[in-house]
């Protein structure tokens, strides 16, 4: 292989040294010109030589001149110069000292010197030529991939696609076929191909089964310089996952299943499953169950489990012990209907297996006659029976049925314990429906668990007409002082609280003589309000009040005053609001309304009179209070409405209290109060029981905390004294005569506090007492 290589150098480098000479021959068979360019000297511009070449140093090429002389050298410079490349000065010849790789880097550029020996000028003008490395087949065929992953569907047909590998040989592709890669399947041929210049790789088989052998290995050869002997090879796995389909029918595991279940069991609940055998893959499993007689399916529904492909059999209708259907023998058959039986591997596309349902007996609840009840009843009714609800045992014996309502906590529904439902007052404004729910229990005083169950109830409330119409929204008019007659000012609309059925009829007029504002009718459920007289002047009038009457069409036809405010604003020349004020009640209220204010007021009016009145009863009936120093007791006009019954108050009051020792009183000055004893000061702390104590406390309380009396020493009336008395009167108005027989000397020895009453009554002057 080396001497063909070889050869083919040579041939290569006379073939350029011919093309070298017809190039000077033609140069000078050229005219000569005066400005012509100078002949190249140099005999070659390209070198070639084999790469990977071990032989060092190893003979690359020769640099030939026509100036060359015998003081003249060569000299190499440039890449890699006088380092891979050396040139002998001489000869010209090149020599490699190093190995070379075509495939890291293919041409070298260098430029050739011949210069002079002994003064180094150059001798021809320096020449750039190129050592380009001949390609020989030293590099394998490479995969892009250390391995390759690929699929395909089982049961696929002859030639289809399955995946497409790739190998890389980086020596010359022009060169004998040193790149040239072909690929071959060692290993799986006898379930693909491969096309051996494309890398393409085909099913060969179509009964490819995914449960026999879910991935298949594939061992590919990439090879290069084909048809010659010798070349480099290399090889790749390929492993193939067969993607399952669905080709397999499910089949059950059980030929009889037997499912024992209450008479209780709710619809929609499962009765019991059924297990099938389906090799495919779960995306792949598609059961579909039937009833082999349809009778069945008016009981139960089959449905199929994604995930478990098992059959589930759900109740449809409630079961019942009592009746013949309590024991259900049945033929079910599962299949799959969305598989192609040309690639199905069984011939039988179904399977069939017999299921048996024993319903067994329970205590049951009462059973209502109906799902719902559904009543109606006219508002306002006093009381009225509005239907009943029913429900009966249905086991054996037939027990008794007792109703209640578990849910309402509205008194004006009331359920009976027979099932009667009677209302009473029911109000359709505040609530249109009502529901409820009546359990019914059974009656069993042997059996503390009684059985019940609820059912609901819907009341609908029948509207009448009990409510009168009335503004829609609470309107506020403005006029300018300048507004032209016959305008409208606005348009008003009216509501009514009761139903608002289809052909409802409002109509409105003015309550009262019309002076400004008249009420028009539109006859569309609106009217408007138009300026009748105007001319308006804010500062006499700033609002007008128009009471409009509202009817409606009901039966009985009802009608409301409602009050509409229409304000006199300023306005400037384009007729824009400038200056309004604000009404100081509601713009728009109806006379009702006026009505129920007016009543809150009064009864608040009268609960804060009420209020009044018991305190200050409870004020003057209050706890006594004892003075807690007596030194603050002033002697105050003190008036008794009622005084008791003269010597009968000895017996009902204890008067010995008015001459106890001093020693239990507590004076606030002692030496004075010593030297001048007082009656007063010695009961300021009596004996602490008795009536009298009370009284006298009572007293005092009041005559130091009236704010209307005058302080200190004043006038003490008694304006009564009992009749069994032997003192006429206590009144101080007439004791100041002289023919009373009274000695008031004693008010001497009653202390200070009395002095002034013995200066005025005393027949004695009393002596000064300072204080």
């Amino acid at each position: 292989m080396k001497l063909l290589l070889l050869h083919l150098l040579v041939i290569i480098n006379i073939y350029h040294v011919v093309q070298c000479t017809k190039y000077n021959a033609q140069q000078d068979s050229q005219p000569i010109q005066t400005n012509r360019r100078v002949k190249r000297s140099w005999l070659w511009n390209q070198i070639t030589t084999l790469e990977e070449q071990t032989n060092i140093p190893y003979l690359i090429g020769t640099l030939q001149s026509t100036k060359l002389t015998g003081t003249a050298k060569y000299m190499l410079e440039g890449e890699y110069a006088n380092t891979l490349f050396r040139v002998k000065e001489s000869t010209g010849d090149i020599y490699g000292y190093e190995r070379l790789d075509r495939e890291l880097k293919a041409q070298y550029n260098l430029t050739a010197l011949l210069v002079d020996k002994i003064t180094m000028k150059t001798l021809e003008p320096p020449e750039m030529f190129s050592i380009r490395l001949i390609d020989i087949n030293d590099n394998a065929p490479a995969f892009t991939q250390e391995s390759y992953n690929a699929s395909v569907p089982e049961m696929s047909a002859t030639d289809v696609l399955v995946t497409t590998i790739t190998a890389v040989d980086p020596d010359d592709p022009t060169v004998a076929g040193h790149a040239k890669v072909t690929y071959k399947i060692l290993k799986g041929y006898e379930h693909f191909k491969i096309n051996e210049n494309t890398g393409e790789i085909y099913t060969l088989s179509s009964s490819l089964d995914r449960e026999e052998k879910a991935s298949l290995e594939v061992i590919v050869q990439a090879k290069d310089s084909p048809g010659l002997s010798g070349g480099f090879s290399s090889s790749a796995t390929v492993i193939i996952q067969l993607r399952d389909i669905n080709d397999n029918f499910p089949t059950f595991t059980k030929k009889q299943y037997t499912f024992n279940v209450y008479e209780n069991l709710r619809v929609g609940e499962v009765v019991g499953k059924m297990l099938v055998e389906d090799i495919d893959e779960p995306q792949n499993r598609n059961a579909k169950y039937t009833f082999m007689k349809g009778r069945y399916e008016q009981w139960f529904q089959i449905k199929s489990n994604a995930l478990t492909n098992e059959g589930i059999i759900i109740l449809k209708k409630p079961l019942n012990f009592e009746s013949s259907d309590n024991v259900f023998k049945m033929s079910i058959e599962v299949t799959d209907p969305s598989i192609d039986l040309r690639v199905a591997k069984k011939q039988r596309p179904s399977s069939t297996t017999e299921v048996v349902i024993n319903v067994l007996d329970v205590d049951e609840p009462p059973e209502f006659s109906s799902p719902f009840y559904l009543f109606e009843a006219k508002e306002d009714e006093k009381q009225k029976n509005i239907g009943f609800v029913s429900a009966t045992d249905p086991d054996s014996p037939k027990k008794p049925i007792r109703y209640s309502a578990t849910t309402s906590k509205d008194d004006r529904i009331i359920v009976k314990e027979n099932g009667d439902i009677y209302i009473r007052s029911l109000d359709r404004e505040t609530n249109a429906w009502h529901n409820l729910t009546v359990t019914a229990e059974e009656i069993d005083p042997t059996n503390p668990t009684k059985k019940a169950s609820s059912v609901d109830v819907y009341i609908k409330v029948l509207d009448v007409n009990d409510n009168a119409p009335e503004f829609a929204e609470r309107y506020a008019p403005r006029v300018c002082e300048n507004t032209a007659n016959d305008l409208a000012i606005i348009t008003i609309s009216a509501t009514d609280k009761d139903e608002m059925v289809p052909g409802t009829k409002f109509t409105y007029y003015s309550a009262e003589k019309e002076n400004n504002f008249t009420v028009v009718d539109n006859h569309d459920n609106t009217a408007s309000i138009v300026v009748k007289n105007g001319a308006f002047n804010h500062e006499v009038t700033k609002f007008y009040y128009l009471p409009i009457v509202i009817s409606d069409n009901g039966a009985p036809p009802l009608s409301s005053t409602n009050t509409l405010t229409i304000t006199v604003c300023k306005c400037n020349a384009e007729g824009e609001f400038t200056f309004c004020e604000t009404a100081g009640k509601l713009v728009a209220v109806s006379a009702s309304t006026i009505v129920i204010i007016l009543c809150c007021l009064a009864l608040i009016l009268l609960c804060v009179l009420v209020t009044f009145l018991i305190l200050r009863r409870m004020r003057s009936s209050s706890p006594l209070m004892l003075v807690k120093n007596p030194a603050e007791i002033h002697e105050q006009l003190v008036t008794y409405d009622e005084e008791g019954g003269g010597e009968m108050d000895t017996n009902g009051y204890d008067v010995s209290v008015l001459n106890s020792v001093r020693r239990n009183v507590v004076r606030a000055k002692p030496d004075m109060e010593a030297a001048y004893p007082s009656l007063y000061a010695q009961v300021q702390k009596p004996a602490r029981n008795g009536d009298m104590f009370s009284m006298i406390e009572g007293k005092k309380y009041d005559a130091d905390n009236d704010g209307e009396c005058l302080p200190y020493d004043t006038l003490h009336i008694f304006g009564y004294e009992g009749s069994e008395s032997i003192v006429e009167s206590l009144s101080s108005l007439d004791s100041g005569s002289s023919d009373s027989e009274i000695n008031y000397d004693v008010l001497n020895d009653w202390g200070p506090r009395f002095k002034m009453l013995a200066d005025l009554y005393g027949l004695e002057q009393l002596e000064e007492f300072p204080y």
